[in-house]
């Protein structure tokens, strides 16, 4: 009978039990393992992702486990295979691909199987698509957008526009901002999705916006989520996100936008006029259309936060 050992999975912080026995460490097992240890030191999103790309590998599969070992390059490939006949866009194969291949490659480093480079046959890059990026005279049209009393329209585009307004904040980090972090005309949050605290200079068109869906009685700073509701709140932001995104694409339809108007555009679209305006790359790092957000990321953390101010001011009277 093959002996129970302890191994540390890297990033999660949990011991995970497996057996020496090769064919008793199975790919679900594993992938659900990470997931689990995950969610308990808070990474839900990383730990929401692994799973979405989990449950497809599972469809793929018929729901039926393989060993790791088993795990090769024809596996692989012929999940890549699946995932276009189900008409998923290249991009989106390439996003499951690389999730799949972060959990292979843990598994090599816990020593649960030898590394077999079962993913040199199939696409894990990004190709560059549609460009999501909008002109001044689009964000104008937004901006001046009559929703003929439609409540969720008027929520989504002034939502869209605060994101803009506020150099492409998230939909997660205007969800869950609070009263507290607005403190003497600077906005004060920490990004979720990287851990970075960020300091944003407050402009009246910031402050229009929340005057109009701001409760009094909440510690929110906008109403996404409601803190006596029963819903839990990364439930309510999940379904506030899936609304406004939504709306915004009845928006973007009724305004002859090609691309799909959805919450991420009004990032890109600040990062792409700042780069129109001759703001320094080291200000902006040519927002959402470059390479890797992560460039974006190494920019905006060291950058002056009067020189971001300066930019964003630049910026917002252009609308």
């Amino acid at each position: 009978m093959a002996t129970i050992k302890i191994k540390f999975i890297p990033s999660t912080g949990v011991d995970t039990k497996y057996t020496e026995q090769e064919t008793k460490i199975t790919f679900f097992y594993f992938m659900e393992e990470v997931i689990a240890g995950l969610r308990v030191i808070g990474k839900i999103r990383t730990a929401e992702t692994y799973a979405a790309t989990l449950n497809s590998f599972k469809r793929f599969r018929n729901n039926i486990d393989l060993p790791l070992d088993h795990f090769d390059s024809q596996v692989v490939l012929a999940y890549e295979a699946y995932l276009k006949s189900c008409g998923i866009s290249l991009n989106s194969s390439s996003f499951y691909m690389r999730n799949l291949r972060a959990m292979y490659n843990r598994a090599v480093e816990t020593g649960c199987t030898q590394q077999r480079f079962p993913f040199k046959h199939v696409y894990t890059g990004v190709d560059k698509t549609l460009k999501r990026a909008l002109s001044l005279r689009m964000l104008k049209k937004i901006k001046e957008f009559d929703s003929n009393g439609n409540l969720s329209l008027d929520f989504a585009r002034d939502i869209f526009m605060f994101s803009f307004y506020t150099r492409g904040m998230s939909f997660i980090d205007i969800a869950y901002l609070r009263k507290k972090d607005l403190n003497a005309d600077v906005l004060t949050y920490r990004r979720r999705k990287t851990g970075q605290q960020l300091y944003i200079k407050w402009e009246k068109c910031m402050q229009d916006i929340v005057d109009k869906y701001s409760d009094p009685d909440s510690p929110y700073l906008l109403s996404v989520i409601d803190p006596e509701s029963d819903v839990p709140h990364r439930r309510q932001y999940l379904y506030g996100s899936h609304n406004v995104n939504r709306s915004l694409k009845i928006i973007g339809r009724k305004l002859g936008i090609k691309a799909p108007l959805t919450m991420y555009v009004s990032r890109h679209s600040w990062a792409s006029i700042a780069k129109s305006k001759n703001i320094p790359l080291s200000v902006i790092s040519e927002g959402m259309g470059h390479e890797s957000e992560n460039t974006t990321r190494i920019y905006l953390a060291t950058l002056d936060t009067d020189t971001i101010d300066k930019a964003n001011s630049l910026i917002l009277k252009l609308i």
